[in-house]
């Protein structure tokens, strides 16, 4: 009887690894998650503000809240993707999305908004970002940071159309735009969760879809082992709480700037809405060009050095866009934490399969997103509340920009853990 290699390298040549099939489809949903619900926050929350004259601080704490709320269900999530299965976990999503996008585009009051902001978020939540990354890492090991690399390009395809939805509240008003794009989500969401929820164990191809001797080539990058942590033994680990200290510092500068970016060109700049969401736009742009490099540099060098050096690129360029005042400052911050954040953000997954192994990797994942969204909302939240009590975003960026940048520290600390089952013999 033929093996399962073997007949894998007939059929190579007929047929695409199913790896790199599930990476394009979770890319473009990702897409559609980013366009209207991370990076089109800041469009909606422009457009909300002149309709309501909400403040800065309310929305602030709306999108901290909601980011919080999908950190909190973390847990609940990971252990529902191991005993579920990501089929299930993405169709209750869908459904989440869907209806809470329908209820976003009818609200008239802040109670209104605040209740289809938080199904919105546990729908977005279950479809999103650890359930896709876990349908991703369980099927690259030689080649994970290429795989999530592509699969986050969604994520910055998604943030260059954010624009869009300022063009459709021009033509068709806020409340349909946001009904329809919310219901095109949600459906392709659910549509895709069958294809997505694949499981390797069901295939008779290879890892990474290498052949034996491609594979062997194939130096693996630091860190990268056969040991499986399970979630105890993980969260007993130091590079548990560095990568996630670690990232949560990174994600000061990505959440405030996804929160505030467009409130800051609009107010602190006098750019008009349409001009801010161009601007606004372009990060993505930048953020497709760093995870094309990242993909390449992640297999190959050190992860924690790509951290490092990714973490003082977003302060840097948020201390220039702060205190530079002029379009080349822009200009700077644009390019600086767009690529930034490309090169590092699919870094930060493949370091923690990398080192902790995929068969409980929903759950670490889970459990280290509480910590991760620290930085994710204290970054708008900051910025919001700051903005408000001192009429400008300096204070508050200035607080965000150093405070990310002491945080390369954790990448310094964040070394491989050593295997528990060799400790304990």
């Amino acid at each position: 009887m033929q093996n399962p290699i073997a007949r894998f390298q007939q059929q190579r040549t007929k047929s695409v690894y199913t790896g790199w099939k599930i990476v394009a489809t979770t890319s473009v949903i990702w897409a559609l998650q980013s366009m209207l619900w991370m990076q089109g926050y800041g469009n909606v929350a422009v457009e909300l503000r002149n309709r309501f004259d909400w403040s800065k601080t309310f929305l602030s704490i709306v999108y901290a809240v909601t980011r919080s709320l999908g950190a909190m269900i973390g847990p609940f999530q990971g252990r529902m993707l191991e005993h579920r299965g990501i089929t299930t976990v993405m169709r209750v999503g869908a459904v989440l999305t869907m209806v809470g996008f329908l209820g976003l585009s009818q609200v008239d009051s802040r109670g209104e908004f605040v209740v289809v902001m938080i199904v919105a978020s546990l729908g977005s939540s279950l479809m999103g970002f650890l359930t896709l990354t876990t349908a991703t890492v369980q099927w690259f090991e030689r080649r994970r940071s290429l795989a999530l690399s592509i699969q986050t390009m969604g994520l910055a395809i998604g943030g260059f159309a954010g624009p869009l939805l300022v063009v459709g509240f021009a033509l068709i008003g806020w409340r349909w735009t946001v009904a329809i794009a919310g219901v095109l989500l949600g459906g392709a969401a659910w549509l895709a969760s069958s294809h997505i929820g694949q499981s390797p164990s069901s295939s008779n191809e290879p890892m990474d879809g290498l052949d034996p001797e491609t594979a062997k080539a194939e130096q693996a990058a630091e860190g990268v082992s056969d040991d499986h942590f399970t979630l105890a033994e993980a969260i007993r680990t130091r590079a548990f709480w560095m990568i996630s200290l670690g990232h949560g510092s990174a994600l000061l500068v990505v959440g405030a700037s996804m929160a505030h970016l467009a409130l800051y060109l609009t107010e602190d700049r006098g750019f008009s809405a349409g001009r801010a969401a161009l601007i606004a736009g372009i990060v993505p742009v930048f953020q497709l060009v760093g995870t094309a490099i990242g993909g390449r540099l992640g297999d190959r060098i050190n992860k924690r050095l790509i951290a490092g050096v990714a973490m003082s690129a977003h302060a840097i360029g948020l201390l220039v866009l702060t205190w530079v005042e002029s379009s080349v400052a822009i200009g700077v911050f644009v390019v600086l934490h767009g690529t930034a954040w490309g090169v590092r953000g699919p870094q930060m997954q493949a370091i923690r399969a990398d080192y902790f192994g995929t068969t409980s990797f929903a759950r670490i994942m889970g459990w280290s997103a509480i910590v991760v969204t620290a930085g994710a909302v204290s970054g708008p939240l900051l910025a919001g509340i700051l903005a408000d009590s001192t009429g400008n975003y300096k204070l508050g960026f200035t607080v965000i920009a150093c405070t990310a940048f002491a945080g390369t520290i954790f990448w310094i600390l964040a070394t491989p853990p050593k295997n528990p089952k060799a400790v304990m013999h």
